[in-house]
C-alpha cells in the first residue's frame, strides 16, 4: 500500500478515539501494532484530540470540520470539539509568496501591486492572506495557496479513500452510513476548495444573489489578479464580530442586521439553492458603517430543487408547531435503513419540536433544532440528505452570530414574517425567461407529435384494437369474494331456518319418530348441525387469511 506510514497513523487515530471492537473486527489493524487499553483507563482529552487531528494533516482538519456537521455519525463529545477546530497554521515565507504570485500571474509583486504587506493577516491549512493595494489605489486582500499543498492533499485523499472503502466493506457502521459515498462528496468539496478560480466564481455569484440586501456585503474577486492558486479580492474594512465591544453593540441595530442576515440565508437555501456554508463568527465582520460582511467562499453548498422546497415546508411546519406534518415530511425526505424505528423517530421529533415551541427567545436556535433532527434520524436509522447537514452547520454558526449581535432575536418570527417574501421570490425565479423557453420547447414538441399520435389512437379505435391498461384491483377477484360472502349468508340463513323449524316441529306428534322425538324435526336438526360444522371447517381451514 502506498504511503504506509500515513495509513498507520490514521488507523492508530481511529483506534485511539473510535470503537475499538468494531475496528479490530473489521481487520483494519491487521499488521499494525496497536496498544490494548482497558475502557476504564480511557480519558477523552479535548486538546490532545485536536492536536492529533492537526498532526495528521490539512485534509484531516477539513474532514474534521465536515464531520462536525454530522451528529448522526459521531458522538456529541466529538461534535462539540470539532465545531471549534480551526486550521490556523504557521505562515510560509514571503519569498515563497513572491515565487507563487510570479508563476501564477506572470508578473512580480512589485509590478502588480503598489503595496504588498509581507506579514500575512492570517494563515490556514490551505493558504494565507496578505493585505495589498493595486496600482489604481484599490485596497485588496490576496489569498495565496500554500506551496505543495495540492500534492499533499491528493496523497492524503488517496489514503482516506482506501480507508473509507475498507470500512464500508467490512463494518456495519460503514455500510449503514455509506462511508465511501460520504468521503467522495468530501473529496469533491476539498478539491474545489483548492481551485481559487472556483472560489472567485462563488464570491461573484453570491454577491449578485444578495445584492438586494443593503446591510450585507459580499466582497468581489479581482479576476485579472486571480488564478487557481492566487485569489485577489476587495478589502473589507471591519472588525470580527467576536471582538466588538459592548459599547459598539449599543450603537448598532442588531435586531435588524440579524433579520437581514437570516433572511439572506433563507433566500440562499430556499430560493437560490446556492449557500455560503461556513458563516462561523471568524468569517463574519462588522464594517465601520454597521454592515455585515461575509468572507471566505471556499465552502459552498448546492441544494437540489426538491430539498429546497422540502426545507421551506419543514421550517414553516416547525415554526407553526405543526408536528404531524413536520414528521411526515421528514420521513418522506429520509432514506430508511434496515433497522429503522419509525415509532421512536416520531416520538423524538415530536419532543424536539415541542421543546422548540416552549423555549424562551434566548434558547431558540434554528441550527440546534436542525442538528437535533439529524441526530434523531441517525438514532432511528433514518438517513437525511447529506446537504441538510451543511444547512444545519450554517444555521448553527448563524445562531452564534445572532446571539452576539442581538441576543433577543427570534428566528421563528423571522421565518413566519419572511415566508410570503420567499414564496414570491420562488415564483419570480420560476417565471424567468429560460424556464419559459424550456416549457415552450416542450409544448412545440408536443404539438409536432400530436397529429401522429392522434392518427394512431383513431386507427386503433376504428380497428377495435384500443386497449386501456389500468393498474387497479382485480375486479374478478373482488366479484368472487362478494359471491362467496352472499353464498355464506344464504347458507347461514338456511341453516338457521332448519334449526328454528326443527324446534317448532318438536311439538308436532307424528308416527315417524327418531330417538323418541318427531322424525322430521330430528332430521332437520341433524342437517343443520352437519351443515354448520362443514361451514365452520371450510372457513377456518380453507379461506385465505
Amino acid at each position: 500500500m502506498k504511503h504506509l506510514k500515513k495509513y498507520k497513523d490514521i488507523v492508530l487515530f481511529l483506534w485511539k478515539y473510535g470503537d475499538r471492537k468494531a475496528i479490530k473486527d473489521s481487520g483494519l489493524t491487521s499488521g499494525i501494532d496497536v496498544k490494548e487499553t482497558k475502557t476504564a483507563e480511557l480519558q477523552f482529552d479535548k486538546e490532545q484530540f485536536i492536536n492529533d487531528i492537526q498532526d495528521l494533516g490539512p485534509t484531516f482538519i477539513k474532514l474534521g470540520q465536515l464531520l462536525s456537521t454530522r451528529p448522526d455519525l459521531i458522538s456529541p463529545q466529538y461534535i462539540e470539539v470539532l465545531r471549534h477546530l480551526q486550521d490556523d497554521l504557521n505562515c510560509f515565507s514571503y519569498e515563497e509568496v513572491e515565487e507563487i504570485i510570479k508563476d501564477e500571474l506572470g508578473v512580480r509583486i512589485s509590478k502588480a501591486f503598489k503595496y504588498f504587506e509581507k506579514e500575512p493577516l492570517a494563515a490556514a491549512s490551505l493558504g494565507q492572506v496578505h493585505k495589498a493595494e493595486l496600482r489604481d489605489g484599490r485596497q485588496v486582500v490576496v489569498k495565496v495557496q500554500r506551496p505543495g499543498i495540492r500534492k499533499r492533499v491528493v496523497e492524503e485523499l488517496e489514503i482516506l479513500e482506501e480507508v473509507s472503502s475498507f470500512l464500508e466493506k467490512n463494518t456495519d457502521l460503514g455500510k449503514r452510513f455509506d462511508v465511501n459515498k460520504l468521503f467522495l462528496n468530501f473529496k469533491g468539496t476539498l478539491l474545489r476548495e483548492l481551485d481559487y478560480h472556483k472560489e472567485a466564481q462563488h464570491m461573484n455569484q453570491l454577491h449578485e444573489n444578495l445584492k438586494s440586501f443593503k446591510r450585507i456585503i459580499i466582497p468581489t474577486a479581482i479576476d485579472d489578479y486571480s488564478s487557481s492558486k492566487v485569489l485577489t479580492m476587495e478589502f473589507i474594512k471591519g472588525q470580527n464580530i467576536t471582538r466588538i465591544s459592548p459599547l459598539r453593540k449599543l450603537e448598532i441595530d442588531g435586531e435588524k442586521i440579524c433579520e437581514d442576515l437570516f433572511q439572506a440565508y433563507l433566500q440562499q437555501i430556499v430560493v437560490d439553492g446556492f449557500m455560503h456554508a461556513d458563516p462561523h463568527p471568524g468569517n463574519v465582520y462588522l464594517t465601520e458603517d454597521n454592515k455585515v460582511a461575509l468572507l471566505d467562499m471556499g465552502m459552498m453548498a448546492h441544494l437540489s430543487d426538491e430539498l429546497r422546497q422540502n426545507y421551506l415546508k419543514l421550517i414553516l411546519h416547525i415554526s407553526e408547531n405543526r408536528t404531524s406534518e413536520a414528521i411526515e415530511l421528514l420521513i418522506k425526505m429520509s432514506k430508511k435503513g434496515p433497522d429503522a424505528d419509525e415509532e421512536k423517530f416520531r416520538m423524538l421529533i415530536s419532543d424536539l419540536i415541542q421543546e422548540n415551541q416552549n423555549a424562551s427567545v434566548d434558547d431558540i436556535d434554528t441550527g440546534r433544532v436542525m442538528f437535533g433532527l439529524i441526530t434523531a434520524a441517525g438514532q432511528c436509522d433514518f438517513h437525511m440528505p447529506m446537504e441538510l447537514s451543511l444547512v444545519g452547520k450554517a444555521l448553527l454558526n448563524l445562531d452564534l452570530v445572532a446571539h452576539t449581535l442581538a441576543p433577543d432575536f427570534n428566528p421563528n418570527e423571522a421565518i413566519r414574517a419572511n415566508a410570503m417574501t420567499l414564496m414570491n421570490k420562488i415564483m419570480v425565479k420560476e417565471l424567468k425567461p429560460q424556464h419559459f423557453f424550456s416549457a415552450l420547447l416542450e409544448g412545440k414538441e408536443l404539438l409536432e407529435k400530436m397529429p401522429e399520435r392522434l392518427n394512431k389512437i383513431i386507427g386503433n379505435v376504428a380497428d377495435n384494437n384500443l386497449k386501456v391498461k389500468v393498474d387497479a384491483f382485480d375486479e374478478r377477484h373482488i366479484m368472487k369474494g362478494f359471491q362467496k360472502v352472499a353464498n355464506r349468508i344464504t347458507v347461514g340463513l338456511i341453516l338457521a331456518a332448519l334449526v328454528i323449524g326443527s324446534a317448532l316441529m318438536m311439538n308436532v306428534r307424528t308416527d315417524f319418530t327418531l330417538f323418541g322425538y318427531p322424525g322430521i324435526a330430528i332430521v332437520s336438526f341433524l342437517l343443520a348441525t352437519t351443515g354448520a360444522i362443514a361451514l365452520a371447517i371450510h372457513i377456518f381451514f380453507y379461506d385465505e387469511s
